[in-house]
């Protein structure tokens, strides 16, 4: 594994039982090679601790973290603190990446500091930046316009620290609030568009949702 990956993936990990595998073979499967996948453990009670460490011995890429139970934000901390990459990227341990996203990327040239683009829910809904925006980069959230709202509040595209990427040196300092309990990943997406030089939208569908109960 690179000591400097194009790419650090961060997945914060509590008891999810038989999600974890599947979203960390959706990573593994990918054709891009020139990434660090950090999963951390927050304090899982159950045996997701022995699973990440276990996933960890199997690929070199693969990095367990533990730590004590603080929260989704804390643990998102904790990666990014950990984060080698020039990108970071969130990934639920319960969701999937799916194929695309890294030719995608292969053929992109932006100074854009987040890279945002759609995702697919096991509900039954598809969001993408296409549904209210050109492809193509945006200077500031001003810049959104009348999109900005949907992006936020109705689709939650911006709103969850997943399905974008960040670049890493734009992040800097920044840090989700380990204060709230809700909304964490709302603030440092707005925090980090404040901070950050553009946003580049992308029309493709890279990430899939399990927002339903077996």
């Amino acid at each position: 594994m690179s000591d400097h990956p194009k790419i650090s993936i961060i997945s914060t990990v509590y008891n999810t039982g038989p999600y974890l595998r599947p979203a960390v073979e959706s990573i593994l499967a990918q054709t891009f090679t020139d990434f660090e996948l950090l999963l951390v453990d927050d304090g899982s009670p159950d045996d997701t601790s022995t699973l990440c460490d276990t996933l960890a011995a199997e690929d070199p890429r693969v990095r367990a973290l533990h730590r004590p139970n603080g929260g989704a934000g804390a643990a998102r901390n904790t990666g990014l603190d950990a984060a080698r990459g020039d990108w970071v990227l969130f990934l639920d341990a319960d969701d999937v990446l799916l194929p695309g996203l890294w030719a995608a990327l292969a053929a992109l040239s932006t100074e854009a500091d987040m890279i945002l683009f759609g995702l697919t829910r096991e509900s039954g809904t598809t969001v993408t930046p296409a549904d209210f925006l050109a492809e193509g980069a945006y200077p500031d959230l001003q810049a959104l316009g009348s999109a900005l709202a949907p992006l936020l509040f109705d689709t939650g595209l911006l709103a969850a620290p997943y399905p974008k990427l960040f670049r890493r040196s734009a992040i800097g300092a920044l840090r989700f609030s380990t204060q709230l309990k809700i909304n964490e990943d709302v603030l440092f997406n707005i925090q980090f568009l404040q901070i950050s030089s553009a946003i580049y939208c992308l029309h493709g569908v890279y990430y899939k949702q399990y927002d339903t109960e077996s």
